[in-house]
């Protein structure tokens, strides 16, 4: 199979799985089995496709050889698939953490004994196939087509739980990012067409014959970067954020996929693909039209941290977590230098792990102790501390310290900042990195430094024996908001704790070891006619 087919066969090996799923949903095992060795076939396919995106002469060889052309749906607007660098960051992060996102998966659905499990794993495959085409597409038409199509596959996952309140919170998940789909970006490509004649990703954007030749003016070009911005709803700019917290009614390993995997980073990439490849660094500096999304991304960092701040949910303050570190990636791209898009490249990779694992420490905690908020959580990482080893872990990424991935995006995006003068930019990393650092270190230091309830409660009764407070012993056992004792019982099932040990890990390694996420953050700018 060729370079150009591979992207096709990356799309097709997540919806035969789907189609497998389903044919096998009776049978538990080889349902489970089918989804494990369809991601890692996935993640195979995707590393053939790496080396082609690293090439020193890729964009030479590989970008200027004739995109796969799927179908074509309008006259002259055909569907197409093509490799390009930061595509490749994107597919690369989807397929390797739909392997963990799966093994957790089935702990955690056995575990908490989920009901439509078949369902869950068939949209969730279908989902991973959608993100496939999004991540190669060859022009912004079709990525508009598989977006819309990763929206509606993972509606039923938001709804899985099928309770008024999951369904009405997936109903908000669809109506925003739909709405501003097809009311703000498909018309923007509709114009795009009108003005440019061309949807096609290109080095340098596809407006500069049309501003040249004053078929398109600056302020036309500023409402036109105006829809395309808000109408990528997934990056979640505030005030197009709330379906984001909404969608935390859904099972754990759905909102690992919304906020590391898929959905979130369908947005990011998008915007950082249309100010790259659509717009195009030269024609936004030269109208003046882009400056804006610098302040309202800064603005939603700052926000999104401060609601965070006052969150006890622990879901909740991961789900506000999110919109601020989107909003990262996408003031990084708006500052148009080399390393600005470098930062913001970085930064998708450097998010996914961290934040999937916060997610799936999460998940875990509700699994072995059946609880949702913070403030429940005193001393569980005596009982859980892998779980809370790697929360740990992922905290530190989310803050920027080394040796956490994080701590590579952000020396990125402060040095772009510095590069290119928005002392504003340098001032809402600071402030949001002391935020940061406010609504997770204090989960950290509870989870580890505090004394469980029950510890605090038979304290004076158990100390001379050296028996802390085990419920049991004298008969009354404490029961902590409601919830019962299951904190008791330890770690997760194995496959929870297995894959977000992994996820931490390639939290650290990505600092270590960041070459490929480097190379593929570098080949994206090499390519670009800078200003």
């Amino acid at each position: 199979m060729t370079g150009t087919e591979l992207p096709l066969l990356a799309m097709a090996v997540p919806a035969v799985g789907a189609i497998l799923i389903g044919v096998f949903g009776r049978w538990p095992n080889i349902r489970e089995l089918i989804t494990v060795l369809t991601s890692v076939t996935l993640l195979g396919v995707v590393l053939q496709i790496l080396p082609l995106a690293l090439a020193d002469d890729f964009w030479s060889t590989t970008w200027t050889a004739e995109p796969l052309v799927l179908l074509e749906m309008l006259p002259g607007i055909p569907l197409t698939l093509k490799i390009e660098p930061l595509g490749m960051i994107y597919a690369l992060i989807a397929s390797s953490l739909w392997i963990l996102n799966s093994l957790y998966s089935v702990g955690y659905m056995r575990g908490n004994k989920e009901k439509h499990q078949t369902r869950f794993y068939m949209c969730f495959a279908l989902a991973i196939a959608s993100v496939m085409g999004i991540a190669f597409s060859g022009n912004i038409f079709t990525l508009f087509v598989f977006y819309e199509a990763l929206s509606v596959s993972t509606y039923p996952l938001v709804a899985h739980k099928g309770t008024p309140e999951a369904v009405r919170s997936a109903r908000v998940y669809l109506g925003i990012l739909v709405g501003t789909s097809v009311g703000l970006l498909l018309p923007a490509i509709i114009a795009t067409y009108y003005f440019t004649g061309n949807l096609d990703f290109q080095p340098g954007g596809v407006f500069q014959e049309a501003l040249a030749n004053e078929r398109i003016v600056g302020p036309a070009i500023g409402v036109l970067f105006f829809m395309y911005m808000y109408g990528i709803g997934k990056a979640a700019l505030m005030p197009m954020h709330k379906w984001l917290p909404a969608a935390m009614v859904a099972p754990t390993p759905v909102s690992a996929l919304l906020h590391a995997v898929a959905v979130v980073k369908a947005g990011v990439f998008s915007v950082v693909k249309v100010i790259i490849y659509i717009f195009g660094t030269t024609s936004l500096v030269s109208t003046g039209q882009g400056e804006w999304l610098i302040y309202v991304a800064g603005a939603t960092i700052v926000i999104a941290s401060c609601i965070a701040l006052f969150q006890d949910n622990l879901k909740r303050r991961l789900a506000y977590s999110t919109v601020s570190q989107l909003s990262y990636i996408t003031i990084a791209a708006s500052l148009l230098s080399p390393l600005g898009y470098m930062a913001a490249a970085i930064h998708i990779a450097a998010h996914a792990f961290g934040k999937i694992t916060l997610f799936f420490a999460a998940g875990s905690i509700y699994t072995a102790a059946h609880k949702t908020n913070i403030s429940q959580l005193d001393g569980i990482g005596r009982k859980m501390p892998w779980t809370m080893g790697a929360f740990a872990i992922g905290s530190l990424s989310m803050i920027g310290v080394p040796p956490t991935a994080g701590f590579i995006s952000k020396w990125y995006l402060l040095s772009g900042a510095w590069e290119t003068g928005y002392t504003f930019v340098i001032v809402v990393v600071l402030l949001s990195t002391l935020l940061n650092a406010g609504y997770f270190l204090p989960i950290v230091w509870r989870a580890f430094f505090r004394a469980p309830p029950e510890e605090t409660h038979h304290a004076s009764m158990s100390h001379a024996d050296g028996n802390f407070g085990d419920p049991h012993d004298h008969g009354h056992g404490h029961k902590d908001h409601g919830h019962d004792d299951h904190g008791d019982h330890g770690e997760a099932p194995l496959p929870i704790v297995f894959a977000l040990t992994c996820t931490a890990a390639g939290t650290v390694l990505l600092f270590f070891f960041p070459d490929i996420a480097l190379g593929l953050a570098e080949q994206i700018y090499r390519g670009l006619p800078l200003p």
